[in-house]
């Protein structure tokens, strides 16, 4: 019971010191990888970098210690990410206070229902989610991924639209314009070191070498290079006018705002108080003033692509300031400084006395040095009512995602494996990680196979990981300063191409066509309607819930006859001939509402068919179960087919069937006399009955001629 409640207490049965110092050097090469990929991840979930290292330092340990896996990596992943920022967009600017709680609150609710399901053993429900609707959203989700960094790789910085490829299509426009190459050239270099590496020595660490090599360029280059300058020192009158044009829209967006949020209180008001008219006028009042919002937002949106466009050389005066000017339009004999400058943009209003203009590349920046302090996440009824269908969702991904990586590795150390135990470990550390400020985290692939290669005997590898991150955090994060953006794109990038499986599909279509197309259109609708992903899984999911329906209300119900090899088959499928005198129907799947009627029609149309029929046998080893309808239609059909003078048998009935028969007294009817234990048993009864006086050359149910007095 004790080992149940703390799996890992299991861990130290034969345990020394040789699997130690394996385990810490495990966890420290895990850590490796676990700390540029966390912060990369972050990003991608539209958080701060550091966040992500908030959530390798507590969720590791605590999935290691109460899951059943012991070489699983625990922390932030691409897909989790993705969703997690797909999940919030809507509610807040991505970055902002709001959106981190959230963010923070997300995480405690995918814990809370994995560890609910866990513990109530309902590690089953996963199988809602499909292989076919997996794949074909996992190959979706890694392009949009990928894509979603193109961004950060060329150096331009573009408003979202509504939809992902109308925001890559922004992307390409703008990278043809204004990349920014030194960001672009460290971005590939990246790429190139831990491609090369990985082809060249798969252990050595590869992300952290590329992170390394990047961070020392970034440092000696200076490849950061920002200045706060005076908009007066910006010789494009242009350009005022366009900041302060910018300025005017984003004050009165918010000022707008802030009156649509007083209206949203007197709506809520107005609904509790039953108030029509005062609940009429607040509707209306609300429409109009989201209708001047989105009217604004499109000109602050305007606004800022022109701005962002906008591209200046510096001239450095005699007094040390730059004046900035318009790039091309330098005065005659004056040189400029040599870089491509320009105004920083964001959501917020820009301060003219206070501009922040860059010459150089995008950097990691400041990470807060130490633990985050530990805190409860908040708790708000309705963004919980907004998240729970994307909790369900980021629940069964992450989970899927976790326990097809453990049971790959399983299967390679023989260790046993508890789908329901690694539920709750998740969930506690979700939960627990939450209050660390983690945001939504599973298990990683590429985490869990270096764990593997380097030999992790037990999940202390995972607790020492979650310690050298500690450590980071404490003493090394003002050496991240200096890490290029596009590094860590080039980490997302580099890591999202192995969930590109194309063979996923071909394979699926093999199985079933059917299979096939789910798939394929789950990876279209998930492309087609990002940033909103869950659609694509919504679809897949009702597709494949069609099907099933489709199938079981129309289960497969074959004519049996005996095949050259003596066993008995389907008479269509394998061009045999029938019995004239006794039909072996075989039946496969639940008898149930759904299924009733379309069994009715097809034996009944087997009785129109064969007009010497004398003798059915059901063979009923695919009957799982019967309902109330199901007995019902049997019940009727039994009583159609004796009045019609031809009699009908039962053969290899499974006792919760037997049990129903019994209770509603279908038994009684059919007659114990009636139920054979297997077919071929019925049918040696039952044949010289139905052959009496009556002549076949060869029945080709036995295959001997027939003729009995």
């Amino acid at each position: 019971m004790l080992n149940k409640i703390f799996p890992f207490l299991g861990w130290f049965k034969n345990y020394g010191s040789d699997s130690l110092r394996i385990d810490a050097l495990s966890g420290l090469t895990v850590a490796l990888v676990l700390i540029p990929q966390s912060m990369a991840y972050a990003q991608l979930a539209g958080l701060p970098p550091y966040y992500g290292l908030y959530a390798s330092f507590l969720p590791p340990m605590l999935a290691s210690l109460f899951g059943s896996s012991r070489q699983l990596a625990t922390g932030p992943v691409a897909v989790v990410s993705l969703m997690t920022a797909a999940s919030l967009e809507p509610l807040a600017t991505a970055g902002s206070e709001g959106y981190i709680a959230y963010a923070i609150l997300l995480a405690f609710m995918v814990g809370a229902f994995q560890f609910i399901l866990g513990v109530c053993k309902l590690g089953l429900i996963v199988n809602f989610l499909s292989h076919p609707v997996v794949n074909g959203f996992t190959n979706a989700a890694a392009i949009i991924i990928a894509s979603s960094q193109l961004s950060k790789m060329f150096g331009c910085y573009v408003d979202k639209a509504e939809h992902h490829y109308e925001t890559i299509w922004r992307v390409c426009q703008a990278a043809f314009h204004y990349t920014h190459w030194p960001t672009l050239l460290l971005g590939l270099l990246a790429f190139g070191i831990m491609y090369g590496l990985r082809k060249i020595s798969p252990k050595i660490p590869n992300v952290l070498v590329a992170v390394v090599v990047t961070i020392l360029i970034s440092w000696a280059i200076g490849f950061e290079h920002n200045l706060v300058v005076d908009i007066k020192d910006i010789e494009f009158l242009d350009a005022r006018a366009l900041i302060a044009d910018f300025n005017k829209n984003v004050d009165t967006a918010t000022k707008l705002a802030n009156e649509r949020s007083k209206v949203n209180f007197a709506l809520d008001q107005a609904g509790k108080s039953h108030d029509i008219i005062a609940l009429l006028d607040a509707e209306h009042n609300f429409k109009v003033l989201n209708e001047n919002i989105n009217i604004f937002k499109k000109k602050i949106h305007h606004c800022r692509k022109v701005i962002r466009g906008l591209l200046f050389e510096g001239v450095e005066q005699p007094d040390g300031s730059i004046k900035f000017y318009s790039k091309g339009t330098l005065p005659p004999g004056v040189k400029g400084d040599g870089r491509e400058w320009r105004i920083k943009v964001g959501n917020s209003s820009l301060d003219p006395d206070k501009l922040l203009i860059t010459g150089g590349g995008a950097v990691i920046g400041v990470i807060p040095k130490g633990l985050p302090e530990l805190t409860v996440p908040e708790l708000d009824f309705k963004i919980i009512l907004h998240l729970l269908p994307f909790t369900a969702i980021i629940s069964l991904l992450g989970f899927m995602e976790a326990i097809s990586i453990a049971k790959a590795m399983a299967a390679k150390t023989g260790q046993r494996l508890d789908p329901n135990q690694e539920l709750i470990g998740q969930g506690i550390a979700n939960i627990i990680g939450s209050v660390g400020k983690s945001y939504p985290v599973s298990g990683s692939f590429s985490r869990s196979a270096v764990n593997l290669q380097a030999g992790a005997v037990s999940g202390l590898s995972n607790v020492f990981a979650s310690i050298a991150v500690i450590i980071v955090l404490l003493f090394f994060t003002p050496l991240l300063y200096n890490l290029p953006q596009s590094v860590l794109a080039a980490v997302i990038m580099m890591a999202v191409i192995g969930l590109v499986n194309i063979s996923g599909f071909i394979h699926a279509w093999k199985v079933q066509w059917y299979d096939g197309a789910i798939s394929i259109i789950s990876f279209i609708c998930t492309l087609m309607f990002a940033p909103h992903l869950e659609k694509g899984i919504e679809i897949g999911v009702a597709l494949s819930l069609l099907v099933f329906l489709f199938k079981s209300m129309r289960p497969t119900l074959s004519s049996l006859s005996r095949a050259p090899d003596k066993s008995l088959r389907d008479y269509i499928e394998h061009g045999l001939e029938e019995c004239e005198f006794v039909a072996m129907i075989r039946f496969e799947g639940p008898l149930f509402f759904a299924s009733a009627s379309h069994i009715e029609d097809q034996a009944m149309e087997l009785l129109r068919r064969k007009k010497k029929l004398k003798h059915i046998i059901l063979v009923s080893n695919g009957i799982s179960d019967i309902d109330a309808s199901g007995e019902d239609t049997l019940s009727l059909f039994i009583d159609n087919v004796r009045s019609s003078g031809i009699d009908i048998s039962f053969s290899g009935v499974n006792e919760t069937v037997m049990k129903i028969m019994k209770r509603t007294h279908l038994l009684a009817k059919i007659g114990e006399d009636h139920i054979y234990p297997t077919m071929e048993n019925a049918l040696n009864i039952i044949h010289s009955q139905a052959h009496k006086d009556e002549w076949e050359d060869t029945c080709p149910l036995m295959n001997v001629s027939c003729l009995t007095d």
